[in-house]
């Protein structure tokens, strides 16, 4: 798989199978990764990984919490500014319609929502996930860097035939990641990811990106 193709053959993907995914070819991914971009060479990202035994415990604690309505932690940080503005409230509110759309879930129906937002605690059914935390003392720049290591796997996963999907959703229940993982005080869970084999039976509606000269200013001599 070129590049080109691992780049637009990347998307959340929300339904896995229980295929195990070979602990080679994680160290590999992760091995090649470490070459993303960063500055100053700080590799600001800690990642931990989790198949089996320990990742069923997480899906359970979570599953739990779900099940008794125990609230969300509090947030570490900001996932989106308190007032999104033009465009970008848009393509959020977009996603979401198409999203839900797929799955015949009304605009209105908040129940059904929470359902299907549900399954992010399960991970999908992925047989492994990824938990990426950043030392709360770091900034924007080394943000951006983790970013770019998230991407990176991302892409590597799919030179390898597997998938995986991005979710900022486990902040929501860090504590209950830090029980199983007992991470230093001083990292903060950025995010998890869903790693494994797509489920094809599941259906999915991709979300479409901005044209180019949306995103896109050329500054030609």
């Amino acid at each position: 798989m070129d590049v080109y193709e691992a780049v637009t053959s990347r998307r959340a993907v929300r339904g896995f199978t229980d295929r195990p995914v070979p602990r080679e070819v994680l160290e590999r991914v992760l091995s090649a990764a470490a070459w993303s971009p960063s500055a100053s060479n700080i590799q600001p990202w800690h990642a931990y990984v989790l198949t089996g035994a320990p990742l069923a415990e997480v899906k359970k604690l979570a599953g739990e919490r779900l099940a008794a309505g125990d609230p969300w932690d509090e947030p570490e940080y900001e996932q989106y500014p308190p007032a999104l503005k033009f465009p970008y409230c848009e393509r959020r509110s977009a996603f979401g319609e198409q999203r839900y759309g797929a799955l015949g879930i009304p605009r209105g129906d908040i129940e059904a929502r929470q359902r299907a937002s549900s399954a992010n605690w399960d991970c999908f059914g992925a047989p492994a996930a990824l938990f990426c935390y950043i030392d709360r003392d770091m900034g924007p720049a080394q943000w951006a860097d983790v970013g770019m290591y998230l991407q990176t796997v991302m892409l590597l996963l799919r030179a390898e035939g597997l998938h995986s999907c991005p979710q900022m959703a486990w902040a929501k229940y860090r504590k209950t990641v830090a029980e199983v993982l007992s991470p230093p005080d001083e990292l903060i869970l950025f995010c998890g990811m869903s790693i494994g084999f797509e489920d094809v039976t599941v259906d999915y509606s991709r979300t479409a990106r901005a044209p180019l000269e949306e995103t896109v200013t050329f500054v030609e001599g």
